[in-house]
């Protein structure tokens, strides 16, 4: 069953009951990690392990993600910074539990001349009753690896394809 989250802003990075932030290195420079984020989102899948579908909705104003294991979302777009950040917000979700949800994507370039490339950060930021946010500080290892294989993923796709994006 469908359920509409509650609608919060980019503030909610900061204020959300439950934050999990989670960083990794990428050789691709911001620009090409931006497009392939923001601008080739039915390109997820195939960087992504855990989406199975992803999809711009509202001229991509918002977005429509699917998990492997059933969950949907409907997000909407709160922040897309060329280069720099990409987040959104789940407007409604077929997961348990969840209030509110927001996620934001942050790029920095890699410090220094001799370490090209870009730091990624994950912000995940909910909101639930007590068992969800037990279950999330459970589930962060998990997350933790889902991104940083996602982004080992996404810097080899393309490396592989300079250009595509």
């Amino acid at each position: 069953m469908t359920r509409r989250l509650r609608p919060v802003g980019l503030d909610f990075l900061e204020q959300a009951p439950t934050r999990l932030v989670f960083t990794a290195r990428a050789a691709a420079p911001p620009e090409a990690l931006y497009r392939a984020l923001a601008e080739d989102v039915t390109g997820w899948p195939a960087w992504f392990g855990a989406v199975s579908l992803a999809r711009p909705t509202g001229g991509g104003a918002g977005r429509e993600v699917r998990l492997r294991g059933g969950v949907r979302f409907q997000e909407t777009v709160l922040a897309a910074e060329a280069s720099r950040r990409y987040a959104y917000r789940v407007d409604s979700t077929n997961a348990p539990g969840l209030r509110a949800l927001l996620e934001e994507w942050r790029l920095v370039p890699a410090a220094g001349p001799h370490s090209p490339g870009t730091v990624v950060r994950w912000t995940f930021a909910a909101d639930g009753p007590a068992p969800l946010r037990l279950a999330l500080a459970a589930a962060r290892p998990g997350l933790g690896l889902s991104f940083r294989t996602a982004v080992r993923a996404l810097d080899a796709r393309l490396a592989a394809a300079p250009g595509r994006v």
